[in-house]
């Protein structure tokens, strides 16, 4: 009986926003008033422990370990930006919610995650962020990073403190579970709760938020799929949405929900409950190179225990994924070819005047896959010549050859190499993984991360070795790279306009 009232609740309070209960859809009165912030923390009380999911955290736990023994495996050559995951209750959804999170690597260290869901009780303008404290689960406290929270708050108008909308509100909540329950690492979340059904104003929000969209974040977007058809009709409408989002093209998107309204499916009352949330994310994805969605689970409630197939709810698991920082794999055999072709390169270019031709036939794919590199040349211990290309436009081997020869004769602050002196040149090669800007410098990791500072016109880099090298601190690596190599200052970094990438290198050399 508890379970069949927790269906009924459920189906009451998953109604979206466009089709919600007239009493209790009640608009913000009060749209352009900005909150201020309580000076003591004020923290979230679950809402919905006992109805959508267990109060009792063992009782949780239980659950969460059936569902997760049951999910698809998570991707290991890509990182996991984003999930879609559904928000019902437990007995219906909570298999499908499973396997989006367990696409996430439980042992990743998140900066933050942003949790977006959208109001089921009320519509007001833009999205409110709960700014005022932290979240309460019976599996105890979350942390939110008030920090972004209010910083967004104060920067954008879309984006408001006004938190009396997530009180009650389950469709954030439900989410904290799983992530408490699967992540390693301890991690702070930023509650978005969406209010509009505006696809100006989602794309105002995903303005907001592009910023915090990197692998450093994890965003996780709650929603249910399609609401009350037949079962066989739930399966179409909801692939013909997850269809859609896995285009990565918010107007598809759009298109797919106007459609499920058009085609007067007997009880179909929407495709995707919280289609702007959804929307809201593939604003941030889709002018993003290297981004691809992935469908990881579908069931609706007809496929659980306690579903009538008469009319069902839909739920889908969805991942957003993008090559990851540092996936290329070199072997001690491609790190030998990768030296040895850069000697014969510069000696036949010191010789003859010509970069020597290639047997592409012989090279391993790693060595014909794209990524940028950095020849290092050193004489003595003390540097002969350094000259790198970031971007992965070319075959590494070829990289390699043109930045060797580019080391030996164009660096401006020495003379180039001669045919006589290159049997005392050691040579080392860094291969680079792709870059990605960063919002915090404390996450940059000494002897791990390369650093590239960039001003307007004005950019300067440091290999992850060359902290290692010369023993600086952060603060000494930041300020050399921003003084001596981009010329902006010691504390240009920390310009507002000034930004910071990272990257990481296989380095490897003669000695």
């Amino acid at each position: 009986m508890r379970s069949i009232n927790l269906h009924i609740k459920h189906i009451l309070l998953a109604i979206p926003l466009s089709f919600c209960l007239f009493s209790t859809c009640q608009p913000n009165t009060n749209p352009n008033v900005t909150m201020k912030a309580p000076d003591t923390i004020q923290n979230r009380q679950p809402a919905v422990a006992g109805q959508f999911y267990p109060a009792d955290p063992l009782e949780i736990q239980r659950m969460l370990k059936g569902f997760f023994a049951k999910a698809p495996a998570r991707p290991t050559d890509l990182d996991v930006l984003a999930i879609i995951s559904p928000h019902a209750g437990y007995v219906f959804s909570g298999e499908v919610a499973a396997a989006a999170f367990n696409q996430v690597d439980p042992a990743r260290v998140y900066k933050t995650i942003f949790v977006l869901g959208c109001s089921h009780r009320n519509s007001f303008p833009g999205a409110s962020v709960y700014s005022i404290g932290n979240y309460i689960t019976p599996f105890g406290m979350v942390n939110t990073d008030l920090e972004v929270a209010r910083k967004l708050v104060a920067e954008n108008k879309v984006l408001s403190f006004d938190p009396q909308y997530q009180e009650s509100e389950h469709s954030i909540e439900v989410q904290i579970p799983f992530l408490q329950y699967h992540l390693e690492q301890e991690f702070k979340i930023v509650p978005i709760l969406l209010g509009t059904q505006d696809p100006v104003v989602c794309e105002k929000i995903a303005k907001a938020l592009k910023p915090y969209f990197s692998p450093e974040n994890l965003f996780v977007i709650s929603t249910d799929f399609s609401h009350y058809p037949a079962y066989k009709d739930a399966f179409t409408a909801d692939q013909h949405i997850a269809d859609a989002i896995v285009t990565n093209n918010p107007e598809k998107l759009l298109t797919a929900v106007e459609s499920c309204s058009r085609q007067k499916v007997e009880n179909l009352v929407t495709g995707c409950c919280s289609w702007p949330s959804v929307l809201t994310l593939m604003y941030l994805t889709e002018q993003m190179p290297g981004i691809t969605y992935r469908q990881i689970l579908y069931k609706n409630s007809g496929d659980t225990y306690y579903g009538d197939k008469t009319r069902v709810v839909g739920y889908y698991a969805l991942s957003v994924l993008q090559q990851k920082q540092n996936t290329l794999m070199m072997t001690d055999a491609d790190k030998s070819e990768l030296l040895l072709l850069a000697r014969n390169t510069i000696y036949t270019h010191l010789h003859e005047g010509v970069i020597p031709p290639v047997d592409t036939a012989t090279l391993s794919a790693t060595l014909l896959s794209k990524a940028g590199a950095f020849v290092t040349l050193k004489r003595a211990g003390d540097l002969r010549g350094c000259i790198g290309h970031f971007e992965a436009d070319k075959p590494l081997y070829k990289i390699v050859q043109q930045m060797a020869v580019a080391s030996a004769t164009q660096d401006y602050r020495f003379d180039a190499v001669t045919l006589a002196e290159l049997v005392s040149v050691d040579i080392e090669i860094s291969v680079l993984t792709p870059m990605h800007k960063i919002n915090n410098v404390k996450n940059i990791r000494l002897g791990t991360d390369g650093i590239y500072i960039k001003k307007g016109s004005r950019s300067g880099t440091f290999l992850p070795q060359v902290a290692s090298e010369t023993k600086w601190d952060l603060e000494e690596f930041l300020g050399h790279c921003s003084r001596d190599k981009a010329g902006i200052g010691w504390d240009g970094w920390k310009d507002k306009d000034a930004e910071i990438y990272v990257y990481q290198a296989f380095v490897f050399g003669e000695k």
